[in-house]
Parts: structure tokens; sequence; C-alpha cells
């Protein structure tokens, strides 16, 4: 049945972009295509259901959007005082989306943008299936653009960014079952970070640096994360004809823990691509954050 709603979900992405294909240049929502308009005798009422037909969703794709049916970790991963035995086989999927708001404040030809990124790790193999662990990260950033024609490595933007991580999960450390004290569920952190991005042909350089935004109640449940994730990250985007590689290591120097991450991808059909992703080190997840885990997922994702 799990296998059957994935097979199921991917056909109707698919099936959906085949339709706009089919249909006339007001494309209209397959969910809504069957509705009247020709008819309708009121101007007004007939541009409203017009515009609510062909409406889309004034939103964009901020980090790349997908799903991986097929996860394999190193470790089983631990139960988190729930009456669960993980696997160390799971799907993950993420969905990332961004809002332009402003662009150009007091002459400094700045874009400002509102973002979402929601990442899931579905224990699907396992007996009902639960969502093992979610992270929830809004933040609010600005984009500007620099002009640099001189050098080799050219620098394109700086990007300055306030965000937030949680999972979502509630305060249990003054928690007891059968007697034992819980290991606290709440994850969460509030963050500055900055990146410049560079460019050298096809090769994208983005280097963060980032940091805890005071040691209040949100570094309460995870006091020591920075330990892990450390306080800088570069990452490489490689553009090779159809394939985007990329590889991204981020630590704390003082710790010697951070993580590498590399993926690749390659377009399928329309906007499906091809999306192999490997992860090892500290932080895949909040929950995970201290964990060091080593895996491997293989899916689709829907942007790039």
């Amino acid at each position: 049945m799990r296998i059957f709603l994935l097979l199921l979900l991917l056909f109707v992405h698919s099936y959906a972009d085949d339709y706009k294909f089919c249909e006339p240049a007001k494309k209209y929502d397959g969910t809504k295509s069957k509705i009247d308009v020709e008819h309708i005798k009121n101007d007004e009422s007939k541009e409203s259901m017009e515009k609510w037909l062909t409406s889309g969703i004034a939103l964009e794709a901020y980090k790349v959007n997908y799903l991986l049916p097929y996860g394999y970790a190193n470790k089983k991963y631990l139960s988190n005082g729930r009456p669960v035995n993980y696997r160390n086989i799971e799907a993950e999927l993420q969905v990332s989306l961004k809002r332009k708001i402003a662009k150009n404040l007091f002459a400094l030809q700045g874009s400002y943008y509102l973002a979402y990124s929601h990442k899931s790790f579905w224990q699907l193999y396992t007996y009902s299936a639960p969502f093992r662990e979610t992270n929830y990260n809004p933040e609010g950033f600005v984009v500007f653009p620099v002009n640099d024609d001189k050098y080799f490595v050219k620098i394109r933007s700086v990007k300055f960014s306030i965000a937030h991580m949680s999972n979502g999960q509630p305060n249990t450390s003054n928690v007891y079952v059968d007697g034992e004290k819980m290991k606290n569920l709440s994850k969460s952190i509030n963050y500055f970070y900055s990146t410049m991005r560079m460019q050298h042909d096809t090769l994208i350089i983005d280097l963060t640096l980032q940091a805890p935004l005071g040691t209040g109640a949100n570094l309460s449940d995870n006091p020591d994360i920075m330990d892990y994730l450390g306080y800088s990250k570069v990452k490489f985007t490689y553009f090779y004809k159809k394939s985007i590689l990329t590889f991204m290591g981020r630590g704390n120097v003082g710790t010697l823990k951070g993580a590498l991450e590399a993926t690749y991808s390659y377009p399928l059909q329309d906007e499906t691509n091809l999306y192999i992703k490997f992860f090892s080190g500290y932080g895949e997840s909040l929950i995970d954050y201290n964990r060091n885990v080593t895996k491997l997922s293989i899916g689709f994702s829907f942007s790039r």
C-alpha cells in the first residue's frame, strides 16, 4: 500500500505535467477544468471565475524540492523515547518555497524574500510508517547583486538571512515514563547567516558564515548544537551539460565535527529529475544533530 501511494503521487505529478501540453493557451487547473464560464452573463463574475480557473500559486522554488523513496543509512535510527523500533531504511522529502516581498529599498538594489522549507524523514518501511522527524525552517533574507567582472572567480551576490529551525516537538525534559525520564524531543535554533555567491564559468561557489541568535530558550533544548553544525559552510554547484552536481562541506574547526553532502540530478521529464543524495556527518536532522550518520538516498526532485 505504501509503495502504491508513492507511485500514485509520482503518476499524478507526471500526469499534471502532461496535461499542461494538452490545454489551450489558458492553462486551466486540471481539478477545475470542467467548470463552464462561457455562459456566465455577468462580466465581472466571469472574469473572477476565469482567474480562479487559471490561478497558480505566487511562490517560487527555494531549496531543492524532492521526494526520495529510498534512503539507506549505515545504522538504525534511535527511537528517542518513542515506542518504535526505527529502521535504517526510510524515505525523505523536502518542500521549499520563497516569495519576494520587496525590492530596491533605500535604493540599495536588494531583493527581499520570505521563505519556508519543510523536511521530513519518513519511516516508510516500518510498521504504521511514522514520520520519524520533521524540521521546519522559516526565514527572511535579502540578496544584494554584485557587479564583478575583474577576477577569475567573480562575486555575484551577497545574502543576509535571519532564520528559525525547529522540529515542532514539545519539551519533554521533565516527563517520566514508567519511572524513567524521557529524552527531550524538542530541538530548535534561531540563527543568522550570510552567504557570498561566486561564479567561474559553470561552477557556482557559496561561502556561508552562520551563528546562533542569542543564548536563551532557542538553545536550551540543544545548547551544544553549533559544535556539530559549525559556523562555516562551503558549497560547490557544477553544471555539466544537463547534469547538476553539488558538494557541500560544513563544520566547526574547534570540535572538528561537521558534515559532507553530495548530490546529483539529471532531468527526466519536464520538471521531474533523477536525484541522488549522499550525506555523512552530523546534523542530518535536528533530533539527531549530535549523531554521526552516513546515508545514501535516491529518488526524484521537482526543482533544481
